[in-house]
């Protein structure tokens, strides 16, 4: 593949992944959609997108991919992400989600033995003082709450995509994970159905989240991803919380604190060296 190719193929989906965490806040904020409804649409539209990229390459049916356990992760990742963005702006959740997410997968690689020099792991120290410097009680403080459900959605992200390393077609097992997810979600709908609310900029919305952002989003992603070090897979995701926090600025009127940006520099600083050690020693 040219890298002209794969550089654009990478910041399309850098940009939709961004417009996950723009379109759910938009969707929660100025719309009447509500958490559960918006989860359920926006997996079932990319349950639908991704099954129809499948047929398109003839690769047999959607759902003879994926399993259950990876569809529960990325049901719950769904609904933490949707239900945190009530009260999160997009550049905090992003933020929180981001670094939940490398954590968990850092934190796997260290349980399995990998070891750190000492320089990533003064950057995993600093990611985490961030962390913990964007949840200390202020008047700029994230709801603790929802800030406790986007690090859980991070988490099973995490988990999410660690169990998808173990091989496959990626699109073909995100379609079944897809397609698994989405009845898991209805059900999260039946229960708070006293609490069910939605109109059509909602849908829009969770739709757009669902076949745009999450299902081409993930195809995009997928298509560069051969073309990529793991190191340099890692490194661009770090783009996705700025240009969450620049979009939730320009396009939704959030506020840039400077508590946020203090924490996103520690955080996203502190990643960086943990990932630039490129070979892990054990």
């Amino acid at each position: 593949m040219p890298l002209s190719r794969t550089v654009t193929l990478t910041v399309l989906a850098m940009l939709a992944f961004t417009g996950n965490s723009l379109l759910c806040r938009a969707a929660l904020q100025h719309t009447g959609m509500d958490a559960a409804t918006f989860t359920s649409v926006r997996l079932a539209t990319g349950a639908a997108t991704l099954a129809v990229l499948v047929a398109w390459r003839k690769s047999g049916p959607a759902w003879r991919a994926g399993n259950w356990p990876s569809a529960a992760a990325l049901c719950v990742y769904a609904a933490g992400f949707s239900f945190a963005y009530v009260s999160l702006t997009a550049a905090t959740g992003a933020l929180l989600l981001f670094g939940a997410v490398q954590a968990t997968m850092i934190g796997h690689g260290l349980y399995r033995g990998e070891r750190l020099g000492p320089l990533p792991l003064a950057g995993l120290v600093l990611a985490f003082a961030g962390i913990g410097a964007l949840l200390l009680p202020g008047l700029s403080a994230p709801p603790l709450g929802a800030a406790a459900l986007m690090l859980l959605a991070g988490v099973a992200w995490g988990v999410y995509s660690l169990r998808g390393r173990s091989g496959g077609d990626a699109t073909d097992t995100t379609a079944g994970n897809f397609l698994r997810a989405t009845p898991l979600a209805l059900l999260l709908s039946i229960a708070t159905l006293g609490h069910t609310a939605w109109d059509a900029p909602g849908l829009a919305y969770a739709a757009a989240s669902g076949a745009l952002a999450s299902g081409v989003g993930y195809a995009l992603w997928y298509a560069a991803l051969p073309q990529l070090r793991a190191t340099q897979a890692a490194t661009v995701q770090l783009s996705v919380p700025v240009l969450a926090a620049l979009g939730g600025v320009a396009l939704l009127g959030e506020p840039l604190t400077l508590r946020l940006t203090l924490a996103t520099v520690a955080i996203l600083g502190g990643i960086g060296l943990v990932i630039r050690e490129k070979t892990p020693r054990v």
